[in-house]
């Protein structure tokens, strides 16, 4: 009987599978070993498309990156471009958790990551901003993205309401957090990143000059 054959590898069928296998198990849970496991092959079939175990968590970062929307910069104004990109990077992030500490080291030589910091840090400049403010505001960002995708504040709390009754008077209602956790966490982020363009707008206008009123539905100018 002829031995079945055995599907083809393909960089994307790796970089999906390793995607697949880090949001099961964690950064700490992947290898070589059980990417090659779980696609069927053996070990040394992995290093015909990458050459080492950080080219491979290289590319999952990076095609988590290049689903990040940087298309607004340039054709809105820079605090709606910064909203608009702040949500849709915490999407991208917040669906794929545990590669968040491995993005967090920066861009690298990834090119989805450094087309998106070309797009921001370009957009900025191009609105007025000098080059190391918008360096500074591209690092905060990333930093205040980041931490928001690591993990649900609601669900930091048990859902036991005994355990706030008597000890702890304001949090009577925190074993209801849980319950709404996306309302809360995504409730969270977005009044932290209004705070956050407000007070940008804030030091725009103290270092650098008036800024107009921002369009009533963010449509391009």
């Amino acid at each position: 009987m002829p031995r079945p054959r055995q599907a083809l590898l393909s960089r994307q069928r790796i970089v999906e599978a390793a995607a697949a296998l880090i949001d099961a198990e964690g950064l700490e849970g992947f290898s070589t070993r059980r990417l090659a496991a779980e696609l069927g092959v053996r070990g040394p079939s992995l290093y015909n498309h990458f050459a080492t175990k950080d080219e491979i968590l290289d590319a999952v970062a990076d095609s988590i990156t290049g689903q990040v929307d940087v298309s607004f910069f340039g054709h809105v104004d820079w605090r709606e471009a910064l909203r608009r990109w702040g949500h849709s990077y915490r999407a991208a992030l917040a669906a794929h958790p545990n590669i968040v500490p491995y993005l967090a080291r920066g861009p690298g030589r990834r090119p989805a990551a450094l087309a998106m910091a070309d797009a921001v840090y370009g957009g900025l400049v191009a609105a007025g901003w000098p080059p190391a403010r918008a360096t500074h505001i591209g690092a905060l960002m990333r930093y205040f993205v980041a931490g928001s995708a690591l993990g649900s504040f609601a669900r930091g709390f048990v859902e036991d309401p005994g355990l706030y009754a008597e000890q702890y008077p304001h949090l009577t209602q925190a074993h209801r957090l849980a319950e709404h956790q996306q309302r809360v966490d995504e409730g969270a982020f977005a009044l932290g990143l209004d705070a956050l363009v407000d007070g940008l707008s804030r030091t725009y206008e103290a270092q650098i000059g008036p800024l107009p009123p921002l369009p009533p539905d963010g449509a391009a100018y």
